[in-house]
C-alpha cells in the first residue's frame, strides 16, 4: 500500500485479494490520510469497497482522459505526451461527458464514421482508438468490445526512396543558398547515418567522438534507437562544418552540453542575425537548447529541387534502402538503423526497381550459363572416342608397369651372364 500526493490532495493505492484500489482520500493532512487509508483497507477486506477500476469506469470520459494523461507522464517522453494530448482532442469532443460504462461498440463505430467524414486517415484513427482502448482497459471495459472493434487497414509503404539523380539534385539545391545550410547538413547526416530528425536535433557535442569518428544517439523514439554510429566521409565532413559554424557563432571553445543544431538559428547565413518587420531585433541562437524544426527551410528546399512533398523522414527510408541494396546483412542494417524486428526493416526498405531488375537478370544469366554448360557436356559426350590398343605389337596384352620392370631386370641379368 502507498499514499501519494496529487494536486495537493492525498491519494491511496493498495491491493486486497488481487484487486487494486486507488482513490482520493479527500484530505491534505498526512495523518488523516493514513487513518482514512486504514478504514478503506478494512472496507475492501470486508467486500464493501468497489475496486478502483469500477470507480474509474463511472467517470465521464473527459475526467478519465485527464487521469490517463496524468498517469502517463512518468512513462512517456514530453514529445509523446504532447502527441497523445493532440490525439485526445477529438475523443474529448465526441464522447465529452459520456461515462466509460456507456461507451459501446456502436458509439465507437459512430466515432469512426464521424472522423472519416472529417477526412481523418486510417492511421490517425488507429492511434486515437489506441488511446481509447487503453483508457477502457484501465476501466476493465475493453474486453467487452474487443471482438467488434478491429484496427482499420493502413497503407504501410508510405515512405519514399530517392533515385540517384534525385538525391544529387536535392543536395545540389541545398548547397545553392546559405539559409538552407542547416537543412543540408541535417539531410547529409540522415542520408549517411539513417538517423531520424528527432535524433539529429538531439545531438550534443558530447555525443561526437572526434577520435573514433562516431556519433552516440542517446535519445531516440525507441530503446533500440539508442546506438553508436560510425561516420563515413560525408557525415564526418558535415560534423566538421557544424563545428566551424558553432565556433563562428559562439566562440572557439565548444561546450560539450551544447547542441549541434541550436535553437533560434537557421533562417539566415552564418553570423547574420534574424530580423523581423519593424525595428531591427537580433535573435541570438541558444546552443543550450535544441532546434525545434527546420520545416520551412525544408519545404522551400524540396520545392526548389523539384521534389515537393518529400518528407525529411524519407531520407531515412532512402538510407536504409541503399543499405538493403548493398551486401550488408539484415542484422547489420537493423543495428545501424535502430530497428527491433525484420518487420520494421521491411517497412523502411524500398528496394528500387533497377536493383530488382539486376537481381532477376542475374537469375536469367545463371540459367543460360547452366544450359550452355549442359549443352557443351552433351556435345563432348557425343564425340567419337579414340579406343586405345588393348594389345601390343607382339599380339599380347601390354604388361603392367610392375611386370615390365621385372622383365627388364631379367633381360639385364641374362645379358650380363652372356657377356661373361
Amino acid at each position: 500500500m502507498s499514499i501519494y500526493k496529487r494536486g495537493g490532495t492525498w491519494w491511496t493505492d493498495f491491493s486486497v485479494n488481487g484487486q487494486r484500489y486507488r482513490q482520493s482520500l479527500d484530505t491534505t493532512d498526512w495523518r488523516e490520510a493514513q487513518s482514512k487509508e486504514k478504514d478503506l483497507i478494512g472496507q475492501a477486506t470486508a467486500g464493501k469497497l468497489a475496486p478502483s477500476s469500477q470507480l474509474f469506469a463511472r467517470l465521464a470520459f473527459v475526467e478519465s482522459a485527464d487521469r490517463y494523461v496524468a498517469d502517463r507522464l512518468a512513462h512517456l517522453a514530453p514529445r509523446s505526451i504532447v502527441t497523445e494530448q493532440e490525439r485526445l482532442k477529438p475523443l474529448r469532443t465526441f464522447f465529452s461527458s459520456l461515462t466509460l460504462t456507456r461507451i459501446s461498440s456502436d458509439s465507437i463505430r459512430n466515432y469512426i464514421a464521424h472522423r472519416k467524414q472529417k477526412g481523418a486517415a486510417n492511421r490517425t484513427l488507429n492511434m486515437e482508438l489506441g488511446i481509447l482502448r487503453r483508457i477502457l482497459k484501465r476501466a476493465k471495459r475493453w474486453h467487452l468490445l474487443a471482438e467488434e472493434i478491429k484496427p482499420l487497414p493502413e497503407r504501410h509503404n508510405v515512405g519514399r526512396a530517392l533515385q540517384h539523380g534525385e538525391k544529387l539534385t536535392l543536395l545540389k539545391a541545398a548547397a545553392s543558398r546559405p539559409e538552407w545550410q542547416l537543412a543540408r547538413l541535417a539531410a547529409t547526416l540522415a542520408l549517411n547515418t539513417t538517423m531520424r530528425a528527432c535524433e539529429i536535433r538531439g545531438l550534443q557535442w558530447c555525443d561526437v567522438d572526434f577520435m573514433e569518428h562516431t556519433l552516440t544517439v542517446r535519445r531516440s523514439k525507441t530503446e533500440a534507437g539508442e546506438r553508436v554510429l560510425p561516420m563515413n566521409a560525408e557525415a564526418w565532413a558535415a560534423i566538421l562544418e557544424l563545428r566551424l559554424r558553432s565556433k563562428l557563432l559562439f566562440g572557439s571553445q565548444l561546450n560539450p552540453s551544447w547542441y549541434l543544431f541550436p535553437r533560434g538559428e537557421g533562417q539566415g547565413p552564418i553570423a547574420q542575425p534574424k530580423t523581423r518587420p519593424g525595428p531591427a531585433v537580433s535573435v541570438r541562437p541558444d546552443p543550450t537548447k535544441p532546434m525545434t524544426t527546420w520545416r520551412t527551410a525544408w519545404r522551400n528546399l524540396t520545392k526548389e529541387a523539384g521534389l515537393p512533398g518529400l518528407r525529411f523522414h524519407d531520407l531515412r527510408h532512402h538510407a536504409i534502402t541503399e543499405l538493403a541494396e548493398s551486401s550488408a546483412s539484415d542484422q547489420t542494417i537493423m543495428a545501424i538503423a535502430g530497428h527491433v524486428s525484420p518487420k520494421m526493416l521491411a517497412h523502411y526498405s524500398h528496394v528500387r526497381l533497377e536493383a530488382k531488375r539486376q537481381a532477376l537478370d542475374a537469375l536469367s544469366k545463371g540459367s543460360k550459363d547452366r544450359v550452355t554448360s549442359q549443352t557443351t557436356s552433351q556435345k563432348e559426350a557425343s564425340k567419337p572416342q579414340v579406343v586405345e590398343n588393348m594389345v601390343d605389337v607382339t599380339g599380347f596384352e601390354p604388361a603392367t608397369p610392375c611386370l615390365q620392370r621385372l622383365l627388364a631386370r631379367r633381360i639385364n641379368n641374362l645379358a650380363h651372364v652372356g657377356g661373361l
